[in-house]
């Protein structure tokens, strides 16, 4: 018979099967070590289940109703009818359960032992989940974030997050957005494509306010152009609800009615009564803050994903889960820093970016010693074929490498590989021109405006 104390020791113990959680499982088991895995919900966490691919399976419906509604343009006989969100939730249900299915059968074949519960961390070595202590000669904490709302505004009845919304089994008529962040420039995409009437409300002078300033005037001019209302710069003041709606009203008294209001806010860190502080970690404002190498300075604790301040992205908790897994392995894994991950917003055009905006790189290198490119894809065959619009913008230190590159238009996320290959590889833009890239594509865009950076430019 096995020895029960044995089995409940690992060489790894990660608190959380999110992004961060089951990415450092998966590299520490394909290193050798034990593993133990402990998640209270699913395996997968928030990505898979309630946040990017459930809104990206929703937003490829909203791409469907938009080419049913154009399709006329382009010699196809067709009608958009209604949306049948029924069969929309179908649809996305069935790709999270197929993936939820694969990921399961991954994490068994690794021999990942998976601890179901809520766990605490209840020393330096030491989770508990429902009574049972857990050791491991190392941790990882990768609990990951809830949808935040706003001090005072509570969610309920018709005040909403994007987890409420993910689940609607109707289209409402209207609908204010609070928040003009990634999460609630992707809702407005959405409804508006399934025919809300959509206003969204930003405190800050713009959308997207962490993207490079060509890119937010695009997409402001694209969302006036579909329809979608927004207000910047004047902050939220409250919500009344109604027996049929909402009347949210700003600090400056104007006022909007809607049937929902949705809270995109942004996402919290879940660290609150998990026995971090209890055992010496460092939190500030719910964040567990580590060293660059994602060690807590307890222990053999690191800490992973949305619960370590900076980008909250699935793919940085992938990376960080990897990087700690490679980091405990003695690999010496090297360091992404969050400036040089990749970024998509995938609202209608898309959005794509890597490095540093321009107001960024002047800051940094001074007024003076940056130069940028902007390649406007109306040039583009593809995107014209697509008709779309957008462009891809390049940020380079002056006679240096470049820093920043920042697209968008339709399905440019796809393009943000050979962007974040060009940024971390500190490529000059006589690099990028002297390879070749495949005609007609939007990634061709990329070479054009690299050709214009280094002077010879062909079709610019």
């Amino acid at each position: 018979m096995a020895d029960k104390a044995a089995e409940q020791e690992f060489d790894i113990l990660v608190l959380g099967g999110g992004s961060g959680g089951y990415a450092a499982a998966l590299r520490a088991a394909g290193l050798g070590m034990s593993v133990g895995l402990v998640e209270k919900a699913k395996l997968g966490g928030t990505c898979l289940h309630n946040g990017c691919i459930p809104t990206k399976a929703l937003l490829h419906s909203a791409e469907i109703a938009e080419n049913a509604k154009s399709a006329e343009k382009y010699g196809i006989k067709a009608n958009f009818l209604d949306v049948d969100m029924a069969a929309v939730n179908a649809y996305k249900d069935g790709i999270i359960a197929g993936k939820f299915r694969g990921l399961q059968g991954l994490v068994k074949s690794k021999g990942i032992t998976v601890i179901e519960g809520e766990g605490r961390l209840t020393g330096k070595d030491t989770i508990e989940v429902a009574g049972t202590a857990y050791r491991g000669r190392n941790i990882i904490l990768a609990t990951g974030s809830y949808s935040r709302t706003l001090p005072g505004l509570e969610i309920g009845g018709r005040v909403i997050t994007s987890d409420q919304a993910l689940t609607l089994d109707y289209v409402p008529k209207s609908a204010v957005i609070l928040g003009g962040g990634v999460i609630g420039v992707e809702f407005a995409s959405v409804w508006n494509s399934f025919g809300v009437d959509v206003t969204i409300v930003e405190g800050l002078p713009s959308l997207v306010p962490n993207e490079d300033p060509a890119i937010i005037k695009n997409l402001e001019r694209a969302y006036k152009k579909r329809g979608i209302k927004f207000s910047t710069g004047i902050f939220f003041d409250n919500v009344k609800q109604t027996e049929d709606g909402v009347v949210v009203t700003l600090a400056d008294g104007k006022t909007f009615e809607a049937d929902l209001l949705l809270v995109a806010v942004g996402r919290g860190p879940v660290t609150a009564n998990l026995g971090f502080e209890e055992a010496g970690i460092t939190i500030d404002r719910g964040f567990v803050i580590t060293n660059e190498r994602l060690h807590t300075g307890v222990g053999n604790i690191y800490a992973v994903g949305d619960i370590v301040p900076g980008l909250q992205l699935a793919h940085r908790g992938f990376q960080q889960g990897i990087f700690v897994a490679e980091e405990i392995a003695g690999l010496n894994p090297v360091i992404v820093e969050d400036v040089n991950i990749p970024k998509v917003t995938y609202c209608e055009p898309e959005i794509a970016s890597v490095g540093l905006t321009e107001p960024k790189a002047k800051e940094k290198y001074g007024d003076g010693n940056v130069e940028v490119q902007e390649y406007n894809l109306a040039g583009n065959g593809k995107t014209s074929i697509l008709g779309s619009s957008g462009l891809v913008k390049l940020v380079r230190e002056k006679d240096g490498p470049i820093v920043g590159v920042h697209m968008i238009g339709g399905r440019m996320g796809e393009q943000v590989g050979e962007a974040q290959l060009i940024v971390n590889w500190e490529a000059y833009p006589e690099d990028i021109a002297g390879l070749i890239h495949g005609h007609p594509t939007q990634n061709e865009a990329l070479g054009e405006a690299a050709m214009a950076l280094a002077g010879k430019p062909l079709h610019g």
